[in-house]
């Protein structure tokens, strides 16, 4: 029998995590956190259906955290095969996990002071010993390189262009002498985006996993370049600091590298720039060591300036000391820090110091999921809890949608139509209830096409 089982990522946008059965071998597909609002979070606690020692590899498409968050715990409860991933995100994951397992231990840590006795202490899912147990399992594949996972499953990685190293699954699935391929999309990034290569289409499939987490919406079409170099020059004409909380990982590398462009197009003038992030300084490490990630134009910058990240008054704070630093230089300048939701990290001393003044500016990138600081400020908060007190907002709030690493429903749909057939069974994930209904009618008008929006827990044999 051959048969895929929705362990995460079915009916809601995170926690992706499938079980894939061939025969007598079982591979996991991901291994990712839920993330988002309480009900979510609160599944990572909930067992699973399955036993991970009954496993025997797994394939990880990239490394975000609701994509790979959870593969310690897997290792913690019996897991011990091999973990397949792209070179880039060999890197990332082991980045992202010992940062991971550090805000496990502080929230429950947090939760215990907080609570003292009156309830049940809180314990992290695991911790930094789990995450070393996991590292030594993850293997290095390159894009294009088909592989046996086990008798049975061979595999390809294809870029998917979302973030570095991230990959989209061609899966040859073969039991008594019949065989099917199963395409998993992963995460879909934007086309023309910037940095990373385009997602490579898929030319046939009999079975489609593709994630919907725009299913009912499009990006704006205006290149985010033009709006950012105006908020920069109009922070510079305030004379006042402009506050960009980012993820460490992408977005951080991705902004550097645009106010690089403009910069170098005299759009803007040349302040500081502080990259305040441990994280995100060693990510701009690993960019740097996976070119091969990077598209045409990214590649020329890294070959003919030195490298991918080359506005001239960058400063990379790793130490806590250059963080505090910063306070001593006069504006105009930028700060560039995690978290990008303003959910917690060094950008919550920038945020409590540029927020109360009228001449500063917080500029937000991207989705700010709800009960998050950075929600809050989108929606006009009047004051923003920060350390235990009320900080007023008087500081311009601007937010910029140019930024999600995931394609939109009009992008999918191209990557889809260059399918050679239309697939037996299209299966919708990864995204929230009215983006995959969205999804689904656009799907099946489509003459020959069914796609189904499978539920939480459900198998469905594929033979």
């Amino acid at each position: 029998m051959i048969s895929l089982q929705f362990l995460g990522g079915a009916g809601t946008v995170t926690g992706s995590k499938y079980a894939l059965t061939v025969g007598p071998h079982r591979i996991f597909i991901d291994g990712g956190l839920f993330q988002g609002r309480r009900e979510l979070r609160e599944r990572n606690w909930q067992p699973l259906p399955v036993q991970p020692a009954d496993f025997d590899a797994m394939l990880l498409t990239h490394a975000h955290i609701d994509h790979s968050g959870y593969i310690p715990r897997l290792v913690k409860d019996g897991f011990h095969g091999p973990i397949f991933c792209t070179s880039a995100t060999f890197e990332l994951t082991q980045l992202l996990l010992r940062d991971c397992a550090k805000l496990q231990q502080e929230e429950a840590d947090y939760r215990n002071d907080k609570h003292h006795t009156q309830y049940t202490p809180a314990l992290p899912l695991y911790d930094d010993h789990d995450v070393a147990a996991t590292l030594p399992l993850l293997r290095e594949i390159s894009y294009g390189r088909k592989f046996q996972v086990v008798p049975g499953i061979q595999a390809t990685f294809h870029e998917a262009g979302h973030i570095l190293g991230s990959a989209w699954l061609e899966l040859d699935l073969t039991e008594n002498g019949e065989t099917r391929k199963l395409v998993m999309s992963g995460d879909l990034g934007r086309e023309n985006a910037a940095i990373l290569r385009d997602p490579e289409p898929p030319v046939e499939c009999d079975y489609l996993v593709v994630e919907s987490t725009y299913g009912d919406r499009l990006h704006d079409p205006e290149p985010v370049g033009p709006r950012l170099a105006a908020i920069v020059r109009e922070s510079i004409q305030r004379k006042g600091v402009l506050v960009i909380p980012a993820f460490a990982v992408e977005r951080a590398q991705e902004l550097i590298y645009l106010l690089g462009e403009l910069s170098a197009q005299q759009q803007i003038s040349n302040v500081p720039v502080f990259l305040d992030s441990p994280m995100a300084a060693e990510a701009c490490h690993i960019f740097e060591r996976h070119r091969e990630c990077f598209d045409h134009e990214a590649k020329e910058r890294s070959r003919f300036a030195g490298g991918l990240l080359t506005y001239r008054k960058l400063k990379i704070c790793a130490t806590s000391s250059q963080s505090k630093q910063i306070f001593n230089t006069r504006p105009p300048y930028i700060v560039i820090s995690a978290s990008g939701m303003a959910a917690g990290g060094r950008v919550l001393h920038h945020l409590r110091r540029s927020l109360p003044n009228s001449q500063d500016t917080v500029l937000l990138v991207g989705f700010q999921a709800e009960d998050t600081r950075g929600r809050q400020l989108q929606e006009g908060a009047p004051t923003i809890r920060i350390f235990g007190e009320d900080v007023p907002v008087r500081a311009r709030v601007e937010y910029l949608d140019g930024f999600s690493g995931h394609a939109d429903y009009a992008q999918v749909n191209r990557w889809l139509n260059h399918l050679t057939r239309p697939p037996r069974q299209v299966f919708l994930v990864h995204g929230e209830p009215p983006a995959l209904q969205a999804q689904q009618t656009r799907i099946q008008s489509w003459p020959g096409w069914n796609a189904e929006i499978p539920e939480p827990g459900q198998i469905i044999p594929l033979i």
